[in-house]
C-alpha cells in the first residue's frame, strides 16, 4: 500500500490561516476530489474540525488524542501510525492511503510517505500555518503542471528515492 500526503502550500510554505485554505482555486479542490475519491483519506482533528464533515467517497481516518472523541461516520485514532497500520491491515484493497493535514500530521507523515501531491500557489501568503521543510534530495519529481488562473501554481508529484 502506497502511502502519499496531498497538500496545497504557498511558496513561503503557509498552508492555511485561521484553520481555513487562505486562497481559493476551484480547480485545485476539484484536482483534490478526484485524486483522493475512492481512498481513505488520513486528518488531524483540527483538519477534520476545517471540512465539517466525513468526506464522501472516502473512509475517513481521524488523529486525535482525545481517547474518547466519537465522530460519526470517522474512525478515530490516537497516532497516525495506529491510523497507517489499521489501512495496511484491514483495508488490503486498497492500493493507496492519503495524508491531507494538517502542519502537525504532514510534519510526522513527511518521514513516512512513498508520494506527495503538491499544490504550490506562486505567491508569498499571509498565514499562521505552515507544511514542514522536507529534504528534496529525498524525492523526485515525477510530475509538473503549470496554470496561471485564477492564481499562478503548479501541480507536483514527488516520489521517494528508493
Amino acid at each position: 500500500m502506497r502511502i502519499s500526503l496531498i497538500a496545497a502550500m504557498a511558496e513561503n510554505r503557509v498552508i492555511g490561516i485561521q484553520n481555513r485554505l487562505p486562497w481559493n482555486i476551484p480547480e485545485d479542490l476539484k484536482r483534490f476530489r478526484q485524486i483522493t475519491s475512492g481512498h481513505p483519506v488520513i486528518m488531524g482533528r483540527k483538519t477534520f474540525d476545517s471540512i465539517g464533515k466525513p468526506l464522501p467517497n472516502r473512509i475517513n481516518l481521524v488523529i486525535s488524542g482525545n481517547k474518547s472523541l466519537k465522530i460519526e461516520g470517522v474512525l478515530v485514532f490516537p497516532s497516525l501510525l495506529g491510523a497507517i497500520e489499521y489501512c495496511r491491515a484491514q483495508l488490503t484493497q486498497v492500493d493507496e492511503v492519503f495524508v491531507i493535514g494538517g502542519a502537525l500530521v504532514y510534519a510526522e507523515a513527511i518521514s513516512l510517505v512513498d508520494r506527495m501531491y503538491l499544490t504550490i500557489i506562486h505567491s508569498q501568503i499571509e498565514g499562521d500555518t505552515l507544511f514542514p521543510e522536507w529534504n528534496r534530495a529525498e524525492f523526485r519529481e515525477v510530475s509538473r503542471e503549470d496554470r496561471t488562473q485564477p492564481l499562478a501554481h503548479s501541480y507536483l508529484v514527488y516520489e521517494r528515492v528508493s
